[in-house]
């Protein structure tokens, strides 16, 4: 199903205004418009609402505007394009130096009638087919099965083999790969390996892609299912070769090729990318407008839309902002991560809204990329607004830091030895400084340096403390307990008594 819609989407960014417009109204869908709304439109409405009436509909209107081209995406490469970066396509073509075989027994020349298309791969450009899909034939009822096919390189092709760069020590970058799927003639097939698979070129067995861990409790491990290498294995010379395939036979179909293919890496698919898949900064201020326009229907309404400036796959700053066209939200991720990445684990799933991202979908943010470079490398999230431009979110986090540490509750502290302006003390009590001593002492507390100590804490001794002074009574003291006592001025104290501080 995944590989159906990639090839429907890549058809349809082949299509011209009339054909867009011819799709969209079989659908029902409005075709008024530029060629890009068009697209997009149509995009989307492959991706939501995928059917096999749709996918006979874009496969009519693609077979009228290219007749006689086999391969996808032809529109999507520019006249100036290298052959070495072109559309992955696979020559329907097949050797005809010798015979094929297959389970040891000669077969036609002719392709089988029923033709079992391989999904294109983005890091694999088929150059010539040396052995067309053709169907692993069980011999008995065994579980496990051996299936022999032979082939012959040309010297031509030998040469290639031998004279290719090499991407790494031992590894050459034109190779003779073998592929497997499902047999099944309708739409393009996806790599699937059978179970107890093992592979042997000229009795040798060769190297297998393993298993890729699972992180999910419970998920059983899977496999890759990447083309198996078989170069370093073959005769590099005009003389046959021979590839034993075993296989588990448990109902299922399968089917084997051989290619011819040259191999890339991540960074000539960004080559690719920056040559031939870049957005303009005007078309992505459209978009943004389009995402902020007034929805009458709707009760809320949008007046900005915040992105990341932080790539979601490795939380590092974007380095170029990459999207799929496909996807309805606004935020990227870095094209050079994602494809290194999908070289070392090819799962081509977009990292924000896990939906398929193929190769031939992808597309650098014209206007992104230029804020990535105006900005500072402290600023990791800005806003789009309604009119198209945006504005940096600028210390976010730091603000919450400093909301959070407002939060905490802070307890004054009072100095009770700072004077007051008129020479008082600012910790008064409710009950009158009593006690007089002639040495400056008050309450029996001695003095510290030009300061006295006052002691405030009142016990039962006051009355007979305030009875001792001069000019006492006794009298006063007892009336003293139902009427208020009188102020004293400030000429009562002594002279020698100084403010405690």
């Amino acid at each position: 199903m995944a590989a159906e819609l990639v090839e429907a989407m890549n058809m349809v960014k082949s299509f011209r205004v009339s054909d867009l417009q011819t799709l969209l109204a079989s659908m029902g869908r409005s075709k008024s418009g530029l060629k890009q709304d068009l697209v997009g439109r149509a995009l989307r409405l492959v991706q939501t609402e995928y059917s096999p009436e749709l996918l006979k509909n874009v496969r009519q209107l693609y077979d009228s505007r290219f007749p006689k081209t086999s391969g996808w995406l032809a529109a999507r490469r520019p006249e100036g394009l290298p052959v070495a970066y072109s559309s992955l396509s696979s020559s329907p073509t097949a050797t005809t130096q010798g015979a094929d075989y297959l389970n040891g027994i000669a077969k036609p020349i002719a392709a089988p009638v029923a033709e079992v298309k391989l999904v294109p791969l983005p890091f694999y450009q088929t150059l010539e087919t040396l052995l067309p899909p053709t169907e692993l034939i069980a011999q008995n009822n065994d579980k496990l099965q051996d299936s022999q096919c032979i082939f012959e390189l040309t010297q031509n092709q030998a040469d290639q083999i031998r004279n290719a760069s090499e991407l790494r020590a031992g590894i050459k970058s034109i190779q003779v790969v073998l592929r497997i799927c499902y047999t099944d003639s309708i739409g393009v097939q996806e790599d699937q390996y059978p179970p107890n698979i093992a592979v042997k070129v000229n009795q040798s067995y060769c190297h297998v892609p393993g298993y890729y861990p699972s992180n999910k409790p419970g998920v059983e491990p899977r496999r890759p299912c990447r083309p198996v290498n078989i170069t370093p294995w073959l005769h590099l010379s005009t003389a046959s070769n021979r590839v034993t395939v075993t296989w588990g036979n448990f109902g299922k179909r399968y089917s084997v090729a051989v290619y011819l293919v040259r191999v890339f890496t991540s960074a000539d698919l960004f080559s690719q990318l920056k040559l031939c898949s870049v957005e303009s900064a005007e078309r992505c201020r459209e978009r943004i407008q389009d995402k902020l326009r007034f929805d009458p229907e709707s009760e809320i309404a949008t007046t900005g839309l915040r992105v990341s400036l932080i790539c979601p796959l490795v939380k590092m700053r974007l380095g170029v902002p990459c999207r799929v066209l496909t996807c309805a939200h606004l935020q990227c991720f870095d094209a050079v991560f994602f494809l290194q990445m999908n070289e070392k684990k090819p799962t081509w799933t977009c990292p924000v809204c896990d939906k398929p991202a193929p190769f031939e979908l992808l597309s650098i943010d014209g206007l992104l990329s230029e804020i990535v470079k105006e900005t500072k490398e402290d600023i990791e999230e800005i806003e789009y607004l309604t009119d198209g431009s945006w504005r940096p979110i600028r210390d976010e986090k730091e603000r919450d830091r400093e909301r959070e540490r407002s939060s905490t509750p802070e307890y004054p502290v009072v100095d009770i030895y700072v004077p007051e302006a008129n020479g008082h003390s600012p910790a008064h009590s409710s009950t009158s400084l009593t006690g007089k001593s002639t040495n400056g002492s008050v309450g029996g507390a001695g003095t510290t340096g030009g300061g006295v100590v006052v002691d405030l804490t009142l016990d039962s001794s006051s009355e007979e403390e305030e009875g001792g002074g001069a000019g006492g009574d006794s009298e006063d003291t007892e009336d003293s307990a139902d009427s208020p006592r009188p102020k004293r001025s400030r000429c009562d104290y002594d002279k020698d008594l100084v403010t405690a501080y």
